[in-house]
């Protein structure tokens, strides 16, 4: 119902109660007042009755006083009349005339108590019976004088029977002028209440409309009112509290827009968007100061994928890092355990993988089997690329086995990226720390990793082997009569050499193993879990490949190098990784001090001296 409707049937309903009370107060008075006035009149007719009694018995004409009797009875309003005679009375002068004798119980009570009886019966006949009492007032016309009784005796009655119609009827044409009187008060009452407040309710509604509209957004409402006063006041700073929060809510969406997108909050609230934006605003800026203080670019890896898991509630997904030099692909992360969806040689061919050649993302939902290189298996799927730098890329492969859970993550990659935008400085400086640190743990001029790289790490790759239960072959390589290539040729034969040495190693060793220049013409190369047979596989091929070598020397002329090897086993030929690669030095020096060209694997309590 509306405020306007609601305020005037309260009105009305007020003014309704008070015209009711008013006349129900009326009408009880008018009752009580009509009873009364019929009280009065009999009491006043008793009286005169009385006094036309002592009359005419002091004139000794009592015979006649029926007419006297008949004459006071002769009234519209007085229905019946008669008189009663005391038992005192009756004995003195007879029992009076046949109607003179009590006729009802109430008489005779009257008589009997000598006090005053009144009753109203339904069809609004008022009866009165009013005793008489023996007086010693009134000097010759004395009660006592005339009748043998004592002061304070019952003399008689006097009974009536009056009709109060006529005066009910009277009290009803007074409540209804009342009542017609209170109408129309009210009429009047609810047009001046309708003329007074229909401004105020235009105003009201005019300022609801405005609050509904601010409550979804919409600060463009205008307040308006004919009212002057304080009214009028308030409708103009309304308007322009509500001028001041549009521009400033235009202000937010346009700044938060450069920080968020539109898929950052579902909410069409403007108020509630500037609270999820500054929210997730908020949530970023401080994964972005935690991933600044990690240590690694694996830290910053792990702690996205947390953010995938915790925030996003992405349960199935692989992350990988694209080296955009090498177009390899190494798998991050990948969770439960599972299997990724992927192809396994797209690690070794990153541009096999659609995402990354197009820079675009892949949903199956969109195009069944949209990327060839993925074996979903009854899967849906959505990839996505991220670029960091020129050197590294990151991939992103989400997988969910109903279209609607891709349908969501998809909705969800804005924000994702968001994260990944935050961490890719972060990222950025960690890769070129790894790169420096890198160039410094290798040798410029092989590529390889040089002695600095093993003293920094051997302590924490021996920690691993020991734990895991792992082992590593060590070879100690130089160069049979190096000096002498510098000496004759010059250095720059020398270095073509050492350069040739290097790709020798990196040709010949697994990925797994370590291939590193330990100093001059000397190498070191550990070969992870190699057996004895599978450590003189391995040592052959480096020996025989450097041996099938030729350089160019100057001049037309060509010549060609050999190589010696010692060979020790960790942990067989000792428990620290230094004391084998001593074991391996030592079997190289036998190697060189008993003719060179040749491959020595490591005895115990060898001597430099031993063949």
């Amino acid at each position: 119902m509306k405020t306007k409707s609601k305020l005037l049937l309260f009105v009305t309903l007020m003014l309704l109660g008070l015209t009711a009370a008013t006349i129900i107060n009326i009408s009880l008075n008018f009752r009580e007042f009509s009873i009364n006035s019929a009280i009065e009149k009999s009491e006043l007719t008793a009286k005169i009755v009385q006094d036309g009694l002592t009359a005419h018995m002091v004139n000794s004409i009592m015979p006649q006083r029926q007419y006297f009797l008949d004459e006071i009875s002769d009234n519209d309003d007085i229905k019946a009349l008669w008189i009663v005679r005391s038992v005192n009375v009756s004995k003195q002068y007879g029992d009076g005339f046949t109607n003179e004798i009590p006729r009802d119980s109430i008489d005779k009570e009257v008589i009997k108590t000598g006090k005053k009886i009144k009753s109203l019966s339904d069809d609004n006949i008022l009866r009165i019976t009013i005793p008489y009492i023996a007086t010693s007032k009134g000097g010759a016309t004395s009660c006592i004088s005339c009748h043998d009784v004592k002061v304070g005796d019952t003399l008689g009655a006097i009974s009536m029977e009056l009709d109060i119609t006529g005066t009910r009827d009277d009290s009803i044409f007074v409540i209804e002028k009342i009542f017609a009187v209170n109408i129309l008060f009210i009429l009047v009452v609810l047009l001046l209440v309708n003329t007074v407040i229909k401004p105020y309710i235009r105003f009201f509604k005019n300022l609801e409309d405005g609050i509904k509209k601010a409550y979804s957004g919409d600060f463009t409402h205008e307040f308006k009112t004919t009212i002057s006063g304080n009214t009028s006041i308030i409708a103009t700073q309304m308007n322009i509290l509500f001028k001041k929060i549009d521009l400033t809510f235009e202000d937010i969406r346009t700044n938060l827009s450069t920080f968020s997108s539109n898929n950052c909050t579902s909410e069409t609230d403007p108020l509630n968007q500037a609270r999820d934006v500054i929210h997730e605003l908020s949530d970023i800026y401080k994964f972005k100061q935690t991933i600044e203080r990690d240590l690694t670019k694996k830290d910053v890896y792990n702690r996205l994928v947390t953010i995938l898991e915790d925030k996003f509630n992405i349960d199935n997904f692989a992350f990988y890092e694209i080296n955009d030099i090498k177009l390899t692909r190494e798998l991050i992360y990948i969770s439960n355990n599972g299997q990724s969806i992927c192809l396994d040689y797209v690690d070794s061919k990153a541009k096999d993988c659609r995402v990354y050649r197009t820079e675009s993302d892949a949903i199956s939902t969109e195009f069944k089997d949209v990327c060839q290189t993925c074996e979903s298996k009854g899967l849906e799927y959505l990839c996505t690329f991220f670029n960091i730098n020129n050197e590294v890329s990151l991939v992103l492969s989400f997988t969910a086995i109903n279209e609607d859970e891709i349908n969501r993550i998809n909705n969800t990659i804005p924000n994702i990226k968001h994260y990944l935008e935050a961490a890719k400085p972060v990222i950025e400086s960690q890769v070129l720390t790894e790169k420096l640190r890198d160039t410094s743990l290798r040798d410029a001029m092989t590529g390889l990793y040089n002695r600095r790289f093993l003293e920094e790490f051997i302590e924490q790759i021996m920690s691993q082997a020991k734990r895991e239960g792992e082992t590593y072959s060590v070879l100690m390589l130089d160069v049979d009569h190096f000096k002498l290539v510098n000496d004759t040729y010059g250095h720059d034969v020398g270095d073509d050499v050492i350069v040739e040495i290097g790709k020798v190693l990196q040709e010949n060793i697994r990925e797994a193993d370590l291939a590193i220049r330990y100093g001059g013409e000397e190498f070191v190369v550990m070969l992870h879990n190699a057996n004895e047979e599978g450590t003189q596989k391995i040592a052959k091929k480096i020996h025989k490949a450097f041996g099938d070598r030729i350089f160019k020397v100057g001049g037309g002329e060509t010549m060609q190098k050999t190589m010696s090897i010692g060979v020790s086993l960790f942990p067989i030929d000792g428990d620290d990784i230094w004391d084998c690669i001593k074991h391996a030095d030592t079997a190289l020096y036998v190697a060189k001090t008993t003719g060179r060209n040749k491959i020595i694997n490591y005895k115990e309590k060898m001597s430099e001296k031993e063949a």
